[in-house]
């Protein structure tokens, strides 16, 4: 479950890293060179996703899903290290070397110890089956892709924007690949005890939530690259193949699931972008870092990304970006704005006045087929930058208005209770419902659709009194 175009190797020769004590000093040299190469990959792949995420439970529960799969190996299933990544994107994948890695958005998704098991499964697969060191080998270079800022809202068709910063630039694993490693997967959890039914489980989660993400319109271009099922065979077919093999294996209803102890491992992480990024409730936008909030116009879906806040409007045709810089020395946010800071977009109709009690710049600009309105404010040193661009020749000053309006700054008391929004588990009551439990969540983007989503559940399903479900809440 590779993230699409992904290098996450150097080029590492002809040699697995997984070598045996012993091995020849010939050799030894390029074991250390591969090494090199998967610690720079491991360094980059934390700078791109946020870091590590550390969740003892979590990561307790994962490591003896491993230590099973290793000992139902046969020793084919080596060492493996795992690291939690700090990102909602829903991914898994692994070097060469055995270290894994698993977002945090993946294991939210996952209901029981079986699904995860799978996931794990499948990762190791890739490496055991050379897959990976395969892959490698046909790449050149592993490169890092910069989004420029000034290009952010260049396509704002095809969601408005994505995140700046790096990505790393990453090759595929082939669709025989992802096939195969999919078939070692539930042989492997079949053997280690676990319910061979839980991969066709998980990966029609899996698809149920690129649904509900691309039909939210609110996920970054950068997300939808980055999705577990954008480089993958279709869904259907893997559900089909998983399934025929767990069905060679039994008849469901064997092997351990233990959801109950993989939902206390989840419960308490956070769902949604890093609260460092600030947090979104709902059409409000509030970091207690910065100390700041607003408000996105009516209609609008906004999604918190490193270092900015992207928006965009249900029926497509507006896109919002909100960041921030600081100026240079001796510059005023007048000759700031008038320099532009949108590549190919003329600013004109440069007006200061006051937003949120702050020092603040409004203007318009006009694009080859978007219209743009923009608003700079000036909180001590940093500048919080404003861009709302509108197909065609429509002017957005209406909803960029409601926007400024609504710009202000938090007070300390207001900053500190700022909560993320994390998992939480409730038990159902007799008389509960996929509606009762969605109305836990008020301020999630379509909550009675999440609310299934979260818990593998389909349209209509019945609760089970005393079970308990995933929620989303402070």
């Amino acid at each position: 479950m590779l993230l699409p175009g992904l290098l996450l190797v150097g080029c590492l020769g002809e040699q697995s890293p997984l070598l045996p004590a012993g091995t020849s000093d010939e050799i030894a040299p390029r074991i250390g060179t591969a090494q090199r190469a998967t610690d720079q990959e491991h360094q980059r792949l934390l700078a791109a996703f946020g870091g590590e995420y550390r969740a003892p439970r979590a990561r307790a529960a994962l490591d003896e899903v491993v230590q099973r799969l290793a000992k139902a190996g046969d020793g084919q299933i080596g060492h493996y290290e795992i690291t939690i990544l700090n990102s909602p994107v829903v991914n898994a994948f692994a070097l060469p070397n055995g270290r894994l890695y698993v977002t945090r958005g993946l294991l939210v998704l996952a209901n029981d110890t079986s699904e995860i098991a799978s996931v794990l499964a499948h990762e190791i697969a890739h490496v055991t089956a050379r897959h990976a060191v395969e892959r490698a080998e046909k790449e050149a270079e592993s490169a890092l892709v910069s989004q420029v800022v000034s290009q952010v809202l260049k396509d704002p068709s095809r969601g408005a924007a994505v995140r700046a910063g790096s990505k790393l630039s990453l090759a595929r694993f082939s669709r025989q690949q992802e096939l195969t490693a999919d078939q070692i997967s539930v042989r492997n959890i079949a053997r280690a005890g676990y319910d061979p039914y839980g991969a066709s489980r998980f990966l029609a989660t899996l698809g149920r939530n690129t649904a509900f993400r691309n039909s939210g319109q609110n996920q970054s271009a950068d997300d939808k690259r980055l999705d577990i099922l954008s480089s993958h065979p279709q869904t259907p077919e893997r559900i089909a193949a998983v399934t025929a093999a767990a069905r060679q294996i039994a008849a469901p209803g064997i092997g351990e699931r233990d959801s109950g102890r993989w939902l206390n491992a989840i419960e308490g992480l956070p769902y949604g972008e890093d609260p460092r990024d600030g947090v979104v409730r709902g059409r409000r936008y509030l970091n207690s870092t910065l100390r700041i909030a607003f408000a996105a116009p009516e209609g609008f879906s906004l999604e918190a990304a490193q270092d900015m806040v992207i928006g965009v409007s249900a029926n497509g045709a507006q896109a919002l970006r909100f960041d921030s810089v600081t100026l240079k020395a001796g510059q005023t946010l007048e000759s700031y704005v008038a320099a532009g800071w949108i590549e190919g977009v003329e600013t004109t109709g440069i007006e200061k006045v006051e937003i949120g009690g702050q020092p603040a710049v409004i203007a318009h600009g006009k694009g080859t087929d978007w219209t743009f309105r923009l608003a700079a404010v000036q909180v001590g040193e940093r500048v919080y930058r404003f861009i709302l661009a509108a197909r065609g020749t429509s002017d957005p000053e209406r909803p960029m208005r409601s926007i400024v309006d609504s710009f202000r700054t938090l007070s300390p008391a207001e900053a500190q209770s700022v909560r993320p929004m994390q998992i939480r588990l409730v038990a159902a009551q007799a008389d509960d419902t996929i509606a009762s439990m969605a109305e836990r969540m008020p301020e999630q983007d379509r909550p009675g659709e999440l609310f299934q989503l979260l818990n593998g559940l389909d349209r209509n399903a019945a609760l089970t009194p005393g079970q308990r479900y995933k929620v989303v809440a402070e």
